[in-house]
């Protein structure tokens, strides 16, 4: 009996995002010292827009914060010129929302703002503080109003109980007290400030948009380099791990209140995350990807008649896979660009037909042919399971299946929504049964020192780490504060 023939038994879905991916995190995106500040910061969310498509919200300040905030993509959220007129002033900041802590509801849409003693105060993060929940029930107890159940909120309030004078020194008073992976953007009366966590799990970059006649040009923080370039933005730099940079009438300047730490960059950045033309950490992202496909060929080759991706994120592995194999790349698949999240599924047999509104097979292209269909991951293994079946019915003689990262064994705590390790399809079985579960002929996945090589290095080097990978390996650099007081050590 071939693979495809077996019984699918993959994890149930049923509570779960139809999606076979890990999500993403969050975008951020301030300026300081530009005209139509709020203008740029909608495009700059709207380049960053895969990062987060739940929710989107801009805060501005002329004389006075003004602030919208609303549910769904930046487009929907910002396409009333009504609304951009009234977010006024030469500074703002913006976020993009994907849930990995707090409900989708309008309370939970970022950027925060509140009123201090010391005037106001807006603040937009992307990531996850492993220590929030303890946070938040230690400040409960000190008489704090939560009105989010976001851990975004949770700086608010440390900020807001901070003893200390200057804005800058309660910020700093706040960062000591979190644990976990964030990127940060804070809009205050007089600054604008940005700033990665010790270890720098997640991105965060510093761009100048050139002076205009007569003006001083304006500073921009963004998620990625991307959200420069869609407002013309030079990309001056990465902002470094543990670093607090304050942007103000007197310029730029950089602080750096924590110790020494090792970075720690999210590998999965390279993989999935990130848009294929930014830049992270000095690293395209796109030839990251095509070398990644090198370096699966020469582990995993196969006998095969056609490469074809799993769109969109497969594509750059793919086209890597294909050059090094000397396999023609065809794109297969389809994928449906005009397919919203919130599309309304009422019954079990529209629910299955999902996958189909999201990709078609290009039947042409499959027919009678031996193929290898490169993704990105495989998480669950439910999509991918669809789109096998799929393929094999348009016609496809062997299905072999490559995936750009080393098996998703773990769950991430550091703001990226993965299940919990029950769900996670390489936790659970090796990788004959998954290749079965999946419908396969073949199965395999890039090794770690693969990985690492496609980044320029020589292998995975234990001793001297340079990027998070504990979905992969289990190894968190960063304690798990709260989970390990919920589950106890060593259960992640």
């Amino acid at each position: 009996m071939h693979a495809h023939d077996a019984p699918c038994s993959l994890p149930s879905t049923a509570a779960c995002h139809d999606d076979d991916h890990p999500h993403e995190e969050c975008a951020v995106f301030g300026i300081w010292n530009a005209k139509d500040a709020a203008a740029l910061t909608a495009l700059g969310l709207h380049a960053l827009q895969h990062r987060g498509q739940e929710a989107a919200g801009i805060v501005s300040y002329d004389t006075q914060f003004h602030s919208h905030r609303g549910l769904g993509l930046v487009g929907d959220v910002f396409n009333d010129p009504r609304v951009m007129a009234t977010l006024k002033g030469d500074r703002a900041i913006g976020h993009n929302r994907y849930a990995t802590t707090g409900a989708t509801l309008l309370r939970n849409v970022q950027p925060l703002f509140a009123e201090f003693a010391f005037g106001g105060l807006a603040v937009a993060h992307n990531g996850n503080l492993t220590n929030s929940e303890s946070l938040r029930k230690e400040l409960i107890r000190r008489g704090c109003l939560f009105q989010s159940t976001m851990d975004t909120e949770v700086f608010v309030h440390l900020i807001a109980t901070s003893l200390y004078a200057t804005v800058e020194d309660r910020l700093i008073d706040a960062l000591k007290r979190v644990t976990g992976a964030y990127s940060l953007v804070v809009l205050s009366t007089d600054a604008l400030m940005g700033v990665r966590d010790p270890m720098g799990v997640r991105p965060l970059v510093l761009g100048r948009l050139p002076a205009e006649s007569g003006e001083e040009g304006a500073w921009v923080l963004a998620s990625e380099t991307c959200g420069l370039d869609i407002i013309g933005a030079e990309f001056v730099r990465d902002v470094e791990p543990g670093e607090l940079v304050i942007i103000d009438q007197n310029g730029i300047r950089s602080l750096r209140p924590f110790g020494q730490s090792k970075p720690h960059f999210c590998v999965f950045e390279y993989i999935y995350f990130a848009r294929p033309d930014s830049v992270l950490e000095g690293l395209p992202v796109y030839a990251v990807r095509k070398q990644i496909g090198h370096e699966l060929a020469l582990e995993s080759g196969v006998d095969a008649d056609i490469v074809v991706p799993v769109p969109d994120s497969g594509v750059p592995s793919a086209m890597g896979y294909a050059e090094a194999s000397g396999i023609p790349f065809e794109l297969g698949i389809i994928r449906n660009h005009y397919v919203g999240r919130t599309f309304i599924e009422p019954t079990d047999h529209i629910r299955n037909l999902g996958v189909r509104m999201k990709h078609s097979p290009n039947r042409p292209a499959l027919d009678g042919k031996r193929v290898i269909l490169v993704d990105d991951s495989i998480v669950r293994g439910t999509t991918s399971r669809k789109i096998v079946d799929m393929v094999r019915a348009a016609g496809a003689k062997e299905v072999h299946m490559r995936i750009s990262s080393p098996p998703t064994k773990h769950s991430c705590f550091y703001g990226i929504d993965t299940p919990e390790r029950s769900h996670l399809l390489a936790a659970q079985y090796d990788l004959a049964k998954m290749a079965e579960l999946i419908g396969v002929d073949s199965l395999a996945f890039i090794s770690l020192d693969g990985l690492y090589r496609a980044m320029g290095h020589e292998s995975r080097d234990s001793y001297r780490e340079r990027y998070c990978d504990a979905c992969f390996t289990g190894d968190y650099p960063i304690p798990l504060v709260d989970h390990d007081a919920e589950f106890g050590k060593g259960t992640a």
